[in-house]
């Protein structure tokens, strides 16, 4: 059973108390390449919504292209580890011609998971850009902090609150159409 996870967007350490959680709705200000990024992780998330999937998306950026993409396929695919983030991983990987993926970086429109922030580590990703904390499943700050644990020799640079606000209003969206 899918349960639904109480989404909210994350602020940055950057941003004041004024300033709103997702920087796409401040007019006049030209989106940064993390939000032009995300709008395409959100086009993937949108493919899982299609397919009937829980709606994340991902994808991976090297040197300013996209070497993986990836959408739940859990489902449809009778895989418990067909996440968003470990499909765009596979497919940079492939792409590539390499299982560690240090000069790249991931897009996701959630929190990964314990899973896919292993992944992460495994992976050597340089830095991850997230859209909403899940404080359900999130392993990077909201439950727990896998990603960047102190006694694991990888550290990764984590953005994130970048269009969050859109990220759990297509998650919630979901959930309350299953209902």
């Amino acid at each position: 059973m899918i349960t639904e996870p109480t989404l909210r967007p994350r602020r940055s350490a950057a941003t004041d108390d004024r300033a709103p959680e997702d920087n796409s709705a401040v007019t006049n200000q030209t989106p940064t390449s993390d939000e032009l990024w995300m709008e395409e992780a959100l086009r993937c998330a949108q493919r899982a919504l299609e397919l009937g999937e829980v709606p994340v998306g991902a994808i991976v950026v090297r040197e300013g292209k996209i070497v993986g993409r990836g959408w739940n396929r859990s489902i449809i695919d009778s895989d418990p580890t067909a996440h968003a983030e470990v499909a765009a991983l596979r497919e940079a990987g492939t792409t590539v011609g390499n299982h560690r993926l240090g000069d790249c970086e991931l897009f996701v429109t959630i929190e990964p998971c314990a899973m896919c922030a292993g992944a992460l580590v495994h992976a050597r990703i340089k830095r991850l850009v997230y859209g909403s904390d899940d404080p359900k499943a999130g392993a990077v700050r909201s439950v727990m902090q896998v990603l960047n644990h102190p006694q694991l020799n990888h550290k990764v640079e984590v953005r994130s609150a970048v269009l969050g606000g859109r990220s759990a209003e297509l998650l919630q969206t979901f959930f309350k159409n299953r209902r």
